[in-house]
């Protein structure tokens, strides 16, 4: 998914200054942001209290939305580079197209897993005829250093392992969690989970006390080490926890976002992560005038223009505002 936001501004984020190392709770606010003309969106990474958990530097919840008289999720062909995205459905349909020739339908908890590497274009849309709901959420991953030069590819697992105990099923979808190891392929010691309680559930779940955390909440009303979570909000974690309390009010969803703290520093913009302020200028360029991102064939419509990139220089702020 692109980051559609036609102010983009340039921030520098990462490295464990502003990494938290002990446990807390610190809720973290939605920015609304239009995806296109039908899709609203909930940006909680970055976010104006924190950019970064782990490697996770991008988190958009959206839905549910009824769709059903309405197109739908119409992303047009648009760049990536030196990042993961990882695209998650509770409902709907998204058809992923790329310029590696990929061509998908994801579908409810099925992983749609694509790397950047070092430039890929790619278009996301609700094919023609699809459910009357939509609801998901698009995360993005920071490449490190040693690998975020790699071939572009892109990969899609219908079937996942899961972690159960009473009134929890906790779906795998990237890294590692209780034993469990999704086989998407990650970069950096990370977790993404997916996971759904039945109301009434209290549980508690294991961590890894070197990771950083945070929990997404997607559907329904849950406490997590008990603050209450609606959807559309995040609560960070810090590190230093070796389990999670949770409890369901309802029958609830919620994703579990961690890993270890990134110890490089990032350049984000737009849809690009680099290093340098000059690196994403020239990744713009290449956008607008060559072939570097390569031709994402079959999408009806046009590619996205980047926007103006700011005149000022950038300044470093780090994981937190």
């Amino acid at each position: 998914m692109s980051n559609l936001d036609r102010q983009a501004s340039l921030s520098v984020c990462g490295g464990r200054g502003f990494v938290v190392a002990e446990p807390v709770r610190e809720l973290l606010a939605p920015r609304r942001v239009q995806l296109g003309e039908s899709t609203e969106v909930r940006r909680l990474l970055p976010n104006l209290g924190r950019r970064m958990v782990g490697a996770w530097c991008f988190v958009d919840h959206y839905g549910p939305d009824d769709i059903a008289d309405e197109p739908g999720m119409q992303v047009p062909p648009h760049p990536h580079m030196g990042l993961q995205t990882v695209s998650w459905l509770h409902e709907g349909e998204v058809l992923h197209r790329d310029s590696v020739g990929s061509l998908q339908t994801i579908r409810p908890r099925e992983l749609g897993l694509m790397t950047s590497g070092q430039a890929i274009s790619h278009s996301e849309e609700s094919p023609r005829s699809h459910a009357r709901f939509l609801h998901g959420a698009q995360l993005w991953v920071a490449l490190p250093e040693a690998h975020r030069h790699v071939e572009p590819h892109f990969q899609h697992h219908p079937e996942l392992p899961q972690v159960t105990a009473a009134g929890l099923t906790a779906t795998v979808i990237l890294g590692d969690l209780d034993g469990a190891a999704s086989p998407g392929t990650a970069y950096t010691p990370i977790t993404g989970a997916d996971l759904a309680l039945t109301r009434g559930t209290e549980t508690r779940l294991p961590l890894e006390p070197d990771f950083e955390y945070a929990v997404l909440s997607m559907s329904g009303e849950a406490h997590v080490d008990g603050v209450p979570l609606l959807p559309g909000s995040m609560l960070y974690l810090g590190c230093g926890r070796t389990e999670l309390p949770l409890r369901a009010e309802s029958d609830a969803g919620l994703m579990l976002l961690g890993g270890e703290p990134f110890d490089e520093e990032i350049v984000m913009w737009w849809n690009f992560i680099g290093r340098t302020n000059e690196e994403i200028r020239q990744a713009r360029s290449d956008w607008m005038t060559g072939p570097r991102f390569g031709e994402v064939k079959g999408y009806d419509g046009d590619p996205l223009a980047a926007p103006e990139l700011p005149p000022v220089p950038l300044k470093p702020r780090g994981r937190v505002r």
